[in-house]
């Protein structure tokens, strides 16, 4: 039961992404970014909460996405597109996979930009931000019974 004070409070939820689906994963992390679980929440005011992700270079993919997943992006020159698979991507950038898809499910305003700033992507176990915590969503973790 969530407490007047902390519907309006920015909490710091930790996600643990390893073995996760990629799509499930950034698909609540933005409706964490975003708040739309609080009871006030309102598109158009900015009630989200901060999510630090770990683990983030052991997130799963389901099928053959592994190999067959490409990432796209144009120079905006003719002749400028590049492309580079998943496998390539998450060697050069282990966060990479993660923020693409959260910031592809969040709306495409202005809001998009601040909401991705609360968002903190950790390629390993290790982060700066245990002491914020509020909500853990793993269950191995100890915090994660104190915070039900």
């Amino acid at each position: 039961m969530l407490r007047h004070g902390l519907t309006h409070a920015k909490i710091w939820h930790e996600v643990d992404a390893k073995d996760k689906v990629l799509g499930k994963l950034a698909q609540r992390i933005s409706i964490a970014l975003r708040g739309k679980y609080k009871p006030n929440y309102n598109p158009a005011v900015d009630f989200g909460d901060y999510v630090v992700v770990k683990n983030a270079r052991y997130v799963a993919m389901t099928g053959n996405k592994e190999t067959q997943k490409e990432y796209k992006w144009h120079s905006g020159y003719p002749g400028g597109l590049k492309t580079v698979k998943y496998d390539k991507f998450i060697e050069k950038h282990p966060t990479g996979p993660i923020r693409k898809a959260v910031w592809g499910m969040l709306p495409k305003n202005n809001l998009r930009k601040v909401l991705m700033n609360r968002l903190l992507i950790f390629p390993d176990e290790d982060h700066p931000h245990k002491a914020n915590i509020f909500k853990c969503h793993d269950p191995a973790d100890p915090l994660y019974e104190q915070t039900k």
